[in-house]
């Protein structure tokens, strides 16, 4: 007797598998983070990150063009601060003629329309390298928080639309939700990266920056790679507090924490494809070890499936580029 039923049947061609297909990648699913650096001329590639640049801001501009003609509708703005204007207090991270200011007005002045969305942490900031301020050993909670709340605003002011804390302080979303009404930018949203893990896929990231920790590691305020249930105590707050977005970081090693959290929650979600993931599939490709196209879709069309409503990823023009 033979099978009723032939699951092969829909595996036929090209045309019946693209018909049927569950998880479908477009540009609007990508965020694209950019590095910024003082200067003028520089477009500066990131070594442990091939193929991936520092921008000066009047190279900056071409880079969003670039962006914006690809259909590519966000970036998430990071800065890379010099040694000397670096403290233990953030001073620099809300001047209001600071790098990532000024890369905000420049983002808007070319692509008007162009959804910015803008790191908020002291890390690039920071004479120690921390998410924070740091006290005989300790990175502050609530001071850090205070902070982070004028860090926003000053983001707000310069025109971001959304802010994205990747520090880790807890209740910091409900002290930037309240800063920014309190300001008048009720409509300035917040992403925050609600289950952000201790990682070791965070290297290039640092080197991209120069702010990797100058002693001890994050472990006080990154979450253990160990846990799952708290990533839903985590995101949960951060809702109750007034996030818009939640995001989940690293991606690959975490997706059964999007699943859960899929299943959980009802606001977007995003997933952050990290440097290290990036790098390693660079260097495999170099090798000849792996097909980096298919392989760079496999993982985000994953990234995808498991419940990512956005992707904040390196490879995104690279995708683009391959979905003609």
């Amino acid at each position: 007797m033979y099978p009723l039923r032939r699951n092969r049947r829909l595996r036929t061609n090209n045309a019946i598998r693209s018909m049927v297909q569950e998880t479908i990648i477009s540009p609007n699913d990508f965020i694209v983070p950019l590095f910024i650096v003082e200067g003028t001329g520089i477009k500066e590639e990131i070594a442990s990150m091939p193929d991936y640049y520092r921008y000066s801001l009047d190279l900056l501009k071409e880079e969003v063009k670039t962006l914006w003609s690809m259909g590519l509708k966000s970036v998430l703005l990071f800065v890379k601060v010099p040694d000397n204007l670096k403290d233990n207090k953030g001073t620099e991270a809300i001047n209001a003629n600071g790098l990532m200011q000024r890369a905000i007005k420049t983002v808007k002045d070319v692509a008007p329309d162009m959804y910015v969305m803008t790191d908020v942490a002291l890390d690039p900031f920071s004479s120690y390298g921390h998410d924070g301020i740091v006290e005989n050993g300790e990175i502050l909670n609530d001071e850090t928080a205070e902070v982070l709340a004028q860090m926003s605003i000053s983001h707000a002011q310069a025109g971001a639309d959304m802010v994205a804390p990747s520090d880790m302080m807890d209740g910091r979303i409900l002290y930037i939700r309240e800063a920014l009404e309190e300001e008048g930018f009720k409509n300035t949203g917040i992403m925050s990266y609600s289950a952000k893990y201790a990682s070791a896929f965070y290297g290039p990231f640092r080197d991209a920056l120069d702010s990797a920790p100058g002693f001890g590691d994050k472990k006080t305020y990154q979450m253990d790679p160990a846990n799952r249930s708290e990533a839903i105590r985590e995101t949960l707050m951060d809702i109750d507090e007034g996030a818009d977005i939640v995001m989940v970081k690293p991606g690959l090693c975490y997706l059964d924490i999007v699943r859960d959290l899929k299943n959980e929650v009802e606001v977007p979600i995003s997933v952050y494809q990290v440097s290290g993931e990036y790098a390693m599939l660079k260097a495999a490709a170099e090798k000849g070890w792996l097909n980096h196209d298919a392989v760079m879709m496999e993982q985000v069309t994953a990234i995808k499936r498991a419940g990512a409503d956005l992707i904040a990823s390196y490879f995104a023009k690279d995708v683009v580029k391959l979905l003609g």
